[in-house]
């Protein structure tokens, strides 16, 4: 006898549908599973075939054969455990095949039958509002990932014998839903704050102006100085995430499986830090069944480099598309799949080797090449999509003992929002959200300078050796400068500090 229920599988960010067909034939008892399963399926037979012994239920002495259709794409994963054991069970008129027709099953079976959560519900969710068949029956765990979406019906469940009687009855429960607004009204609740770093005044402004428009960004400073601290508390200064940004960050999370948090959503801004081990293929994302990498799990939030010239070349140069895109491109044999990457880059670095170059209370013994070789590891296709670079000195004994808590991250998120705000109307309806994105073009439109101002920038091109390359960056900070003043025209302040925040520019010229 044959019958038929539904799943979905994922490829990359990408849903797809699953039609899973059982035959159940006479002949020697065998299991065939055909359609491109990977081990963690082609194992489901065993845990298939236990969850429906120890749920009550009759195991067929006879010859089984599971299609997944499509046949042509490779499928992963435990999702399909319920969707196949429910197929078994209609095949061998257990249960009727009929109610099976109505719903997507995912869900993996523990060996009592029990339902354990499965990663990328939510992708899956937003694939099944768009299909002809929009409900879903799901593990109890993974529930507030489906119910977000008030176009579908989701129902959780906890078991084989529970999904059975459900579907015999499915009067006995009520599809779980959840209100959108309730993921807003939760607060972006953060144990790190800017009133707990002591000093560092001119490295908190830089962060302010990073992240008010959207700025890369590199510290500079001897080991023990504060750049890992400072660089922690970057999302405690970002505009809360909206409803759709909550999704789009939660989905990635979730496709992963990095969903950690037992709400079921990333309310925050990401943070995300690699060791510099790191290959390639886990920083981009990728692999042979490709999955998104740290930089896509930064998506709306920050990734930080620690040691950056530590890392390999290799991965290094491969975060140059996405800091100019915003996304990756993973190309594959059949498919080219897109992961998003808007992040904003936080690195840091020591000055030389030995890490002392601008410490005033250790001396350096680096010779200068030496110097310039360390710092050379970064490449200036690399150091082109950077735009602030900012020194970090060792703290003083004074600002650790006399200085109170200094200015909170509330505060220096209310006049970065404010900019934020400026940008969005700027760039209404042009593609992009903030001053770093903007392309040569809407530089000369946006980017106003006074004469002093521009009397300031030549001499910076001219005299002290500012390259062509940080031409365009001094322009689009000083943007974002002016509009933390809330005003149109850049001034020569503007300019000056712009031009403070080129460090590695000067260090490169040792």
């Amino acid at each position: 006898m044959l019958s038929k229920t539904y799943s979905f599988g994922l490829l990359g960010l990408e849903p797809y549908p699953v039609e899973i067909e059982i035959d159940v034939a006479n002949g020697l008892p065998a299991i065939t599973l055909v359609g491109l399963a990977d081990t963690a399926i082609k194992e489901s037979r065993d845990r298939v075939r236990s969850a429906i012994k120890n749920s009550g239920f009759k195991w067929p002495g006879q010859r089984i054969t599971i299609n997944l259709a499509p046949s042509n794409i490779r499928k992963e994963g435990a999702c399909f455990d319920l969707a196949i054991a429910l197929g078994i069970l209609a095949a061998t008129g257990q249960i009727d095949n009929a109610p099976l027709n109505n719903y997507h099953f995912l869900g993996e079976l523990s060996l009592d039958g029990q339902l354990k959560p499965v990663p990328g519900v939510l992708a899956i969710s937003l694939a099944v509002a768009s299909h002809l068949r929009k409900n879903i029956i799901l593990p109890q765990d993974n529930i507030k990932e489906a119910a977000i979406i008030p176009e579908i019906s989701a129902w959780p469940l906890k078991s084989l014998k529970e999904t059975v009687q459900f579907l015999a009855d499915p009067a006995l429960k009520q599809p779980f839903k959840l209100p959108a607004e309730q993921l807003l009204k939760e607060n972006a609740n953060y144990t790190l704050d800017f009133s707990e770093v002591k000093g560092q005044f001119f490295a908190k402004r830089a962060l302010e102006v990073a992240v008010s428009g959207g700025h890369n960004i590199i510290l500079i400073g001897p080991p023990g100085s504060g750049k890992t601290m400072l660089a922690k508390r970057i999302p405690t200064i970002m505009p809360d995430l909206n409803l759709k940004e909550i999704l789009e960050i939660t989905k990635i999370h979730s496709v992963t499986g990095a969903l950690l948090n037992k709400d079921g959503f990333i309310t925050i801004r990401p943070f995300r830090a690699p060791h510099h081990s790191i290959s390639d293929v886990a920083l981009i994302g990728g692999g042979s069944l490709p999955r998104p990498g740290e930089i896509s799990l930064a998506h709306y939030g920050v990734l930080f480099l620690d040691e950056l010239p530590e890392f390999s070349r290799q991965a290094l140069e491969a975060l140059r598309q996405p800091l100019e895109d915003n996304l990756i491109c993973v190309s594959r044999m059949k498919k080219t799949l897109i992961f998003p990457a808007g992040f904003i880059l936080a690195a840091a670095l020591n000055p030389c080797p030995c890490g002392n170059y601008f410490n005033p209370e250790k001396s350096c013994h680096c010779h200068p090449a030496k110097i310039k070789n360390y710092l050379g590891k970064i490449s200036g296709p690399l150091l082109d999509r950077i735009d602030i670079h900012i020194e970090v000195p060792p703290v003083k004994y004074r600002d650790l003992s006399e200085y109170p808590d200094t200015e909170t991250s509330k505060a220096i998120k209310l006049r970065v929002e404010d900019a934020r705000s400026i940008q969005q109307k700027r760039f209404d309806n042009l593609g992009i959200t903030c001053n770093s994105q903007m392309p040569g073009k809407l530089v000369k439109e946006y980017c106003i300078l006074n004469n002093e101002a521009k009397a300031l920038l030549r001499m910076a091109i001219t005299e002290l050796g500012v390259s062509a390359r940080g031409y365009d960056k001094i322009l689009k900070v000083s943007r974002t400068i002016a509009d933390l003043r809330k005003a149109e025209i850049i001034i020569a302040e503007d300019i000056a500090e712009a031009i403070q925040y080129r460090s590695l520019d000067r260090q490169l010229q040792v």
